[in-house]
Formats: C-alpha cells, sequence, structure tokens
C-alpha cells in the first residue's frame, strides 16, 4: 500500500501540518496523540475515520475531524477511492504519537 506525507526537510513548522494521499485501500495503524490531538482536512476522494469500540466513519472533501487526545484510532482511503487530507498535529508541550497495530483485512474489509 502506499501513501505519501510530510513537509520539506528544511522547514520547522509551528503546527506540524502533513498533505497525506492514500491509494485504495490504504490506511494507516491504529495510533493515539498524546497530549495534543490531531486534525484531518479532507480534500479529495473518499476515505475512512474510526476511533477504537466505535463505527467507522465515511469522510468525503470538505470533512473536518477533530481528534482528542488520547483517542485511538485510524484514518486511510475507501477500498474503491484514492484519499487525501491535510494532517495537523495540535500542538502541545510533550506531544507524541504512538502507532500501534495494523487494521486487520477482516475489519477493514467489513466497511461499506
Amino acid at each position: 500500500m502506499w501513501a505519501t506525507a510530510g513537509w520539506p526537510r528544511w522547514a520547522t513548522p509551528q503546527l506540524g501540518a502533513a498533505n497525506v494521499t492514500f491509494e485504495p485501500g490504504c490506511r494507516n495503524n491504529w495510533h493515539i496523540h498524546h497530549k495534543g490531538g490531531q486534525v484531518l482536512i479532507c480534500i479529495a476522494g473518499r476515505g475512512w475515520y474510526q476511533e477504537w469500540g466505535k463505527p467507522a466513519q465515511e469522510l468525503r472533501p470538505g470533512d473536518v475531524v477533530s481528534i482528542p487526545p488520547e483517542v485511538k484510532h485510524w484514518h486511510g482511503a475507501t477500498a474503491d477511492s484514492w484519499f487525501q487530507h491535510i494532517a495537523l498535529a495540535v500542538p502541545a508541550e510533550g506531544a507524541s504519537a504512538e502507532w500501534l497495530e495494523p487494521v486487520s483485512d477482516q475489519e477493514y474489509d467489513q466497511l461499506g
């Protein structure tokens, strides 16, 4: 699976921002943003966002997802569409991301 993210290596942003593109079926692992949280601004295609223990939500251009700190979640493309979002890391002293287990094919394949 293929996804890209990042900003120029010379940049030292005060607000972490990444333009992320997922190919169809691509998704990131479950993860948690400690202390600072995250905001997703959906700009192209169709994708998924899911918090641990809750149903997945389909995402479309114009959708904005505000993810509080300490919430286990994942996001990525639908099986049949590319998906692009801007990911903003909410600034906080000591903020970090903890990457966890992959979203299983079985979990993912059950989505619409």
